[in-house]
């Protein structure tokens, strides 16, 4: 049940930057600034020691932190929740693979099988009568996975870090290079975040407090007290969620395609993340929301 409630808001988040993004007109680089800024202050007590080494941790929390979540942002601008959540999916081949090279782990029949199914739902997604199209939303999606893949893999590398400590560099580290990214590539933030109000500063801490902080830490306690390969396969109600709040809450197209796509990228998904505690670690540590 609390694994339930944890893809539950993950999901909705997943929806509510849809609408902060989109609706509410939010610069997305801004928006992330933001809430890795109530990250980085509510953490601030947990930030020293630094970990070491330092470049590692400035990395992971680029990639992990603050680069996934723009990637993610700037792209629902453009595409829907539901679709943005089957193209996440990317983020399993994408650690598998990227083990393979950087860890060097050895990739089993049934692992590159589902590697296969999940590119295999991706493609069906994308699929048009003019071929398989990527709007520039997706990319920017699959984009995001590429990055929290290569972020999964590098903190697979650092040892010893307590998660609060973790999430105080990611949100200290996000909050200040995006926010200079934003004051350089975007305009009209805080008016626009003046038109909505209070609504926002509401979101904000929902995704700041409920999601990063406190969705995180009940997801860590469970990896800590179960199974991984219990934990990774049930991580999927999180697209699930997703789909189904996109399609309630912001009116997503869902038909024969995008459902025959969402089940074989999932399908694939969850052969690859049904495996022994050691090697699902990885797959689960890489959470997508």
């Amino acid at each position: 049940m609390l694994l339930f409630a944890v893809c539950l808001v993950w999901a909705f988040n997943n929806v509510l930057s849809k609408i902060i993004v989109t609706d509410w007109a939010i610069p997305p680089l801004f928006y992330v600034t933001l809430r890795f800024s109530v990250v980085a202050i509510l953490m601030l007590p947990w930030l020293l020691p630094m970990p070491r080494p330092a470049w590692r941790i400035v990395a992971i929390a680029l990639l992990l932190g603050g680069g996934s979540f723009a990637l993610l942002f700037t792209g629902l601008r453009t595409t829907s929740p539901s679709a943005a959540a089957i193209i996440l999916q990317l983020g399993v081949p994408f650690t598998v693979l990227l083990s393979i090279l950087m860890l060097g782990e050895r990739i089993h029949w049934r692992r590159g099988l589902g590697i296969a199914l999940t590119l295999a739902g991706v493609v069906t997604v994308s699929w048009s009568p003019d071929g398989v199209m990527l709007s520039s939303g997706l990319w920017l999606v699959a984009a995001s996975a590429f990055a929290g893949a290569a972020g999964a893999v590098l903190m697979k590398q650092v040892v010893s870090v307590k998660p609060f400590r973790f999430q105080a560099w990611v949100g200290l580290i996000s909050a200040t290079v995006l926010g200079l990214m934003s004051v350089a590539l975007e305009d009209g933030q805080w008016a626009a975040a003046g038109n909505i109000g209070w609504p926002f500063v509401g979101a904000i801490l929902f995704t700041a407090i409920i999601v990063s902080i406190g969705a995180h830490s009940i997801y860590y306690h469970l990896i800590g007290r179960y199974e991984a390969n219990l934990i990774a396969p049930l991580t999927l109600m999180t697209p699930l969620g997703t789909i189904a709040l996109g399609v309630l809450i912001t009116h997503d197209r869902f038909d024969l395609r995008m459902g025959l796509g969402g089940a074989l990228a999932l399908l694939g998904v969850l052969i690859v993340a049904m495996r022994r505690k050691p090697a699902t670690e990885l797959l689960v540590e890489r959470e997508i929301r």
